[in-house]
Order: C-alpha cells, then structure tokens, then sequence
C-alpha cells in the first residue's frame, strides 16, 4: 500500500445542530414565501398559480440536490476502484525482475 493512504475513506457526518438548523432555515423560508403569496394583493388564480411554482421549485430543488449527491457518491465509488487497481498494480511490480 502508498504511505499516506488509508484502507478506510474519511466519511463526513453532519452534527444533529447542523442538520436541525437546514429544517428549520427551510421551514421557514417556506412559511414566509406562503405567507407573502396568502398576503398578495391578486386573485385567488394568481396566488394558486404561485402556490404551486413555489411547491414545484421545492420539488425540484430536493431532486437536483438529491442528483447531485449521487453523481458524486459515483465519482467516489469510481476512484476507490482505480486507487484499488493502483495498488495492486504496484504490489505485483518488481522493479528487479529481469526481462
């Protein structure tokens, strides 16, 4: 194995605070903008409309979220493979065998 590798990978784990203030921050950026469309000075189609742009973006933010998290869980499955392959590599090589 390379000096300065480890077997195990590092694995970044959110702290309870951290994950309870994303909840909150979201929930209410959620009631302010379902306030501020209940509040709007339109018609109840208008306010309909943007209620249900609001609940689309929000759907669409957790999946393009939810994307970008597995595309890089991918690239990090990919690269334990190659380093893997690298290391097997350079245990078979004997750089004094003769040819």
């Amino acid at each position: 194995m390379l000096s300065g590798m480890s077997d195990t990978p590092v694995k970044q784990q959110n702290t309870a605070a951290y994950y309870m203030q994303a909840v909150i921050s979201f929930g209410i950026a959620l009631a302010a903008v379902a306030v501020g469309v209940y509040q709007l000075d339109a018609s109840a189609w208008v306010r309909a409309f943007l209620a249900v742009s609001v609940l689309y973006l929000t759907t669409s933010a957790f999946t393009l979220a939810k994307v970008v998290r597995d595309r890089q869980e991918a690239g990090r499955i990919v690269s334990r493979v190659d380093q893997a392959r690298l290391e097997k590599l350079l245990a078979e090589h004997d750089p004094f065998q003769k040819l």
